[in-house]
């Protein structure tokens, strides 16, 4: 009896340790899985991502900045442009030719630049020519303009005037009060010449012939002009020696004036 008791207390033995050994409440604390969420850091995350900081790093607000920059460096271009000469140099503000500010169309002047004006008076002033002189000085160059202009009433009255200044303006006028001081009479049979007339003036020649009606004026621009503002609206006529337009309506308005009407041949006849 007391060996079975033993051999039952030998088997019960171990079987009561066993529990003891597997401890099945103590691997709740070995896993630990509550720390699984503290070592995963979840909510850390956040805080690594930080969503709000990338609209920072982008700075939008940047690039109309950029933009506005570059807009006005385009605005800007062209002053640059225009301030280093960027259009045409020998255009506009050339100094030597075709666009000078102050001089009419070529070096030597821009030719007939202004139409025929009736004044109250009932003269027409037209301009025939306008001649621009350069002078180099020191300090740069000096400009000066000569006008020369012809008056007429258009019924047999015609002046022809030169002026001298500075400016282009200025000149017209001392043109045409001088045209006005030298204003001669003319003699016209009708809207025609009363015969054929030759003149020359230095190297000018001018040849004058009556023309039927409705001829008109075949001339150039330098006698029509003397011609028009004399009155004449029927003539054919010839330049044959310089084109120097200063030296043409002069020789012009010679030819003008060596004119006479068969009246005034006679009446001088009869006187002597």
């Amino acid at each position: 009896m007391a060996d079975e008791e033993n051999q039952e207390n030998k088997t019960s033995a171990p079987e009561e340790a066993a529990p003891a050994e597997e401890t099945p409440e103590a691997a709740p604390t070995e896993e630990t899985p509550e720390a699984a969420p503290a070592e995963g850091t979840l909510e850390a995350a956040p805080a690594e991502v930080t969503p709000e900081a990338a609209p920072a790093e982008e700075t939008p607000e940047a690039a109309p900045a950029k933009e506005t920059a570059e807009a006005a460096s385009v605005t800007q271009d062209p002053k640059a442009e225009k301030a280093r000469g960027g259009g045409d140099r020998r255009g506009g503000g050339n100094r030597r030719g075709g666009g000078d500010r102050r001089g009419g169309g070529n070096r030597r002047g821009g030719g007939n630049r202004r139409g025929p004006q009736e004044n109250s008076d009932g003269l027409s002033e037209k301009v025939i020519f306008i001649n621009r002189s350069t002078k180099v000085v020191k300090g740069g160059r000096r400009f000066g303009f000569s006008a020369l202009v012809v008056v007429g009433d258009r019924e047999g009255k015609v002046g022809l005037g030169i002026g001298k200044a500075r400016e282009v303006i200025t000149s017209i006028h001392k043109g045409n009060e001088d045209a006005r001081r030298q204003m001669v009479s003319v003699s016209l049979k009708g809207a025609t010449l009363p015969h054929e007339v030759f003149s020359h003036y230095d190297g000018a020649r001018v040849l004058l012939r009556p023309a039927s009606p409705g001829t008109g004026i075949i001339a150039g621009k330098t006698v029509r002009a003397v011609l028009e503002s004399a009155g004449v609206r029927d003539v054919l006529s010839k330049s044959l020696g310089s084109n120097n337009p200063t030296n043409v309506a002069k020789a012009t308005l010679q030819a003008l004036r060596q004119l006479r009407l068969r009246e005034e041949v006679m009446a001088v006849r009869d006187k002597n």
